[in-house]
Formats: C-alpha cells, sequence, structure tokens
C-alpha cells in the first residue's frame, strides 16, 4: 500500500509539473490541408511524432534528394576525422562526365571537399557527388554500400540507393518518411554543418548557381534542405523550419512543378506552426525522484531519463498531459549508473507520446553486513504490511 502512495503521488506531481496547474480543456484543430503530391509528411525532428501525412511509406523515385544521404555520410566522415574540409579530392572523368545538374569540376583538378559539399547541398551537382563518392569510399559503388548501411542504421526501412546522385536507377527508392528520419539525423547530428544547407547561392567556376529551394527566399523561418526533380519522380522537397523553440520537417513528392512543391510545402509547415508546438518534459539526466534502495551504503538513490524527453501537442493542450511513472517495486543494491529502475509514460486524450525508460542516476555500492542485514529484516516488514 506504502508503495502504490508512492507512485500514485509521483504521478500527480508529474501531472502538475507538465500541466504547470492549469484546468484541462478541449483544443479544436481543424483538418489538414489537402496536399497535392503523390506523398507526404510532416514531422517534429525533436520528439519523431508524425503531424500529418500520406503515403508516406510508398516506395517513390527520390530524385536528387538522394543527395542528402551523399551529404549525411560525407558530414559523419568529417565528424570522425577521417577526412577534412580542406582535403584536395580528385575529379576522375567519371565525376567530370557525370549528366544532369552540375557543380562544374573539371577532370584532372583538385577540388576542396567543402566546395564539393556545397556543391551537392546547394547547386545539387551530380559531377561533385560522385567525386566525394570516390573520395571516401574508393568508387561510386562502394559508397552505394555505406549508404545503404547507413540508412538501415537510420531506420529506413523502405530505401534502396543504386548511386549517390538520384540520377533514375533500378532498385533505387525511399519514402516520404524515410527522408525526414535522414533530414532529422542531419538536422541533429552535425548541427555545425547544417548552416550550408540555408545558404541561397554558390559561386564555382565563375559560376553562380542559386539554392533550388524557394522557400528560402519566401519564408524567414526556412533553413534547408534539398529539392529533387526528375521526370519519373516529379518535383520533390523535403524542407526543415523553425519558429520559436518548434522546428518542422515537410516531405512533398511527386509533385507538377517547383513551384507546386514550394505552395504544398509551405502549406504542411504553416499547419504545423499554427497549431503545435514541440515541449521539452524532461532534461536527460534531470532528476525525476529519489527512489529506496535496500542494502546499500546509501537509502536513496536518484532516478531519471537518459535522453531528453519531447513532445508534439496541439497549442495549449499542456493541462492535459498526463503522466505516470512506473518503478520496479524492490529496488536492492548495489546499483550501477544506467540500470534500467521503471519507465515514466506521458500521454494526451489516451494516446502514449512518451515512454522511455526511467534510470539509476549515480551508483549505490553494496551495504556492509550488518546494514545488509538490517534492510533485509525491514524489506520483510514492509511487503509483509503493503
Amino acid at each position: 500500500m506504502a508503495l502504490k502512495r508512492l507512485l500514485h503521488s509521483f504521478s500527480v506531481i508529474l501531472i502538475l509539473l507538465l500541466s504547470g496547474n492549469a484546468l484541462a480543456q478541449a483544443v479544436l484543430i481543424p483538418s489538414p490541408p489537402q496536399i497535392a503530391g503523390s506523398s507526404y509528411v510532416l514531422m517534429d525532428p525533436k520528439s519523431g511524432q508524425i503531424i500529418m501525412e500520406e503515403n508516406s511509406h510508398e516506395r517513390l523515385p527520390p530524385a536528387s534528394l538522394t543527395k542528402m544521404m551523399t551529404a549525411y555520410i560525407v558530414e559523419r566522415e568529417l565528424d570522425e576525422g577521417r577526412i577534412s574540409m580542406s582535403d584536395m579530392v580528385p575529379i576522375s572523368v567519371r565525376a567530370w562526365k557525370t549528366e544532369g545538374s552540375r557543380t562544374f569540376v573539371r577532370e584532372g583538378t583538385s577540388v576542396p571537399v567543402e566546395t564539393l559539399l556545397k556543391g551537392v547541398i546547394i547547386q545539387s551537382g551530380n559531377d561533385a557527388s560522385v567525386a566525394l563518392a570516390e573520395f571516401v569510399a574508393g568508387s561510386e559503388g562502394a559508397f552505394v554500400d555505406i549508404m545503404n548501411q547507413q540508412a538501415q542504421l537510420l531506420g529506413m526501412k523502405d530505401t534502396s540507393f543504386a548511386n549517390a546522385t538520384g540520377l533514375p536507377a533500378e532498385d533505387h527508392y525511399s519514402t516520404a518518411y524515410d527522408l525526414a528520419l535522414l533530414a532529422k539525423a542531419i538536422i541533429n547530428d552535425y548541427p555545425e554543418n547544417y548552416p550550408i544547407y540555408a545558404e541561397k547561392q554558390f559561386t564555382y567556376n565563375n559560376i553562380r548557381q542559386p539554392n533550388r529551394n524557394s522557400l528560402l527566399w519566401r519564408d524567414d523561418s526556412v533553413d534547408g534542405l534539398k529539392t529533387g526533380h526528375t521526370e519519373e519522380a516529379g518535383y520533390c522537397l523535403v524542407a526543415s523550419a523553425k519558429r520559436n523553440d518548434t522546428r518542422f520537417i515537410a516531405v512533398v513528392m511527386g509533385t507538377s512543378s517547383a513551384e507546386a512543391r514550394a505552395q504544398e510545402v509551405q502549406k504542411m509547415l504553416n499547419f504545423g506552426f499554427r497549431y503545435y508546438e514541440s515541449e521539452r518534459l524532461f532534461s536527460a539526466g534531470q532528476e525525476l525522484m529519489e527512489a529506496r534502495v535496500w542494502g546499500g551504503q546509501s537509502d536513496q538513490l536518484s532516478v531519471g531519463l537518459i535522453e531528453d524527453a519531447f513532445v508534439t501537442i496541439p497549442r495549449g493542450s499542456r493541462g492535459n498531459l498526463e503522466s505516470t511513472v512506473d518503478l520496479d517495486s524492490v529496488i536492492k543494491a548495489p546499483i550501477k549508473a544506467g540500470d534500467e529502475l521503471g519507465r515514466v509514460r506521458v500521454a494526451l486524450e489516451g494516446e502514449v507520446l512518451v515512454d522511455q525508460p526511467v534510470l539509476a542516476l549515480t551508483d549505490v555500492p553494496e551495504g556492509g553486513f550488518i546494514k545488509r542485514i538490517w534492510d533485509a529484516i525491514k524489506l520483510f516488514f514492509f511487503q509483509l504490511f503493503q
């Protein structure tokens, strides 16, 4: 009974913490706007929650949205110190001859990694993509193997790459949802490189080319990411925008024109920001409560979360959040920091938004012999009368 009271009272504390003592009230939200595309999705990259979607897991040709993965792998290589922005990349005949959109690198020259990365992201250069693929992996084919391995690691279950450019090829496909996951990884994993995606133009070899993401000129909150177009894929766009502390990623595939893809993504972003907000409920390492420990050098243990807990909720609905914490009924020493001791769940109108393990934040070594015996006696009676 005492343990149940403890858990119940802690749940109430969490509810008050989340709601800010606000009275629960109904939040009215209209239906999402109609989007003229083959598939689309609107995601919060902090929580991973989906605001709206249609056919988001349908496998479609991604065109130059492929280059997001090409850039991500290069950024990973940079982050891990295997290459640097100043490294000079030799331009092969194969890279120079690659058709489609170009950065206009020349065969036989060497170009810095930074220049080629901007060529991939801003100019959508196929030649720059092949050059970087060859530099990182030795050949474009080997680089494609890395692309597909990375896709699996990111949870992109419906994606298969056949090249580093997005040019039409057999078994080259992705989905709106998978591309949102990739955009989320780009934003969250390598934020130091993300400003490149917001650059409106780039000049190389005396040729200035604009970023094809026209929303960069129309909406100051938009700061990325990538456009794509082939006859097979139609016009595609992955865009992200941040307003105050909320960010959304919008993906649309298979629209009819460059203007249509911009308009449809703008509608999705406007809907998201108008009616939803992103909230950090708990921070990584934040103490949620102290738990009773038996047989340890200390009787109390701090517990919390290993990572930040975010939710995406309708604006004005914070007071409707409900939270519960379930801890192990008996926690015995020794305990190591990071040991899982229970779970915390946060729900809105019955839908679970957060379900994370509650972990020990500190070590509790085993107590001495007398302490262990005394705690064993107390625990016996505690369990007998609860």
